[in-house]
């Protein structure tokens, strides 16, 4: 096995638990202090943790040598991936919004906003060394799937930020005469976070639907997929 196919298989797996340890923290806290934006990272999360499983599978199929050899046929796994990333994470983002702006007119909810703050800085620390690890060790393998775990986390790590951010505003708005308005803290991050990161996937589904496109401009696209 080259150094390439090695480091790829070994970045994914390290994805693969990342996501699996935030998913878990996210969708257990959020749900213990009802809070709609941190069970919003923990499922984003849980979705990359399902993607990558998709990614991980599509490099041990590609990299096969009888595979790797056919170039096209390479590729339009690989598009094929990135387009089922970005179709999931749009979807994710649609329903949180809906959720989200269900929650606003609903009047918002109370957030313990000490464990949300707490839970803003590790995500953060833990994101971002993420998206660090999978941009810098990524760059020896010249990976589209790589590159596109490394979106993921990048997205995941500015959520956290938006988290602590939020609930920042919340706790000072708390030691206020506008404390009432602490309760929309929470459905509102949910809403700006999902207008925000729609774009980065639909940018993702616009890419490989073009480089599919182009694949299959000359030759029928069953032809590479049944070579």
């Amino acid at each position: 096995m080259s150094y390439s196919i090695h480091k790829e298989r070994q970045l994914l797996l390290i994805s693969t638990f990342s996501a699996l340890l935030f998913a878990m923290i996210g969708i257990t806290l959020g749900s213990l202090i009802h809070s709609l934006v941190i069970i919003f990272d923990g499922v984003y999360s849980l979705v990359s943790l399902g993607l990558t499983l998709v990614s991980l599978a599509a490099v041990m199929y590609i990299r096969k040598e009888e595979v790797a050899k056919n170039i096209k046929r390479v590729k339009v796994i690989e598009s094929s991936v990135i387009l089922l990333k970005g179709i999931a994470i749009t979807l994710m983002c649609v329903l949180s919004f809906i959720s989200a702006v269900e929650a606003i007119m609903e009047g918002g909810r109370e957030v313990n906003t000490g464990m949300a703050l707490a839970f803003g800085v590790f995500s953060m620390i833990g994101c971002y060394t993420s998206y660090w690890v999978m941009k810098t060790q990524g760059r020896a393998v010249n990976s589209a799937l790589i590159e596109a775990e490394a979106k993921q986390w990048l997205m995941d790590t500015v959520i956290s930020a938006a988290v602590f951010i939020g609930f920042m505003v919340a706790k000072l708005l708390l030691l206020t005469s506008h404390a009432h308005y602490a309760e929309l803290a929470d459905p509102v991050m949910v809403v700006l976070a999902s207008i925000y990161f729609i774009i980065v996937p639909v940018k993702m589904i616009i890419s490989s639907s073009k480089q599919l496109h182009q694949l299959s401009h000359n030759t029928f696209l069953g032809k590479y997929l049944h070579i």
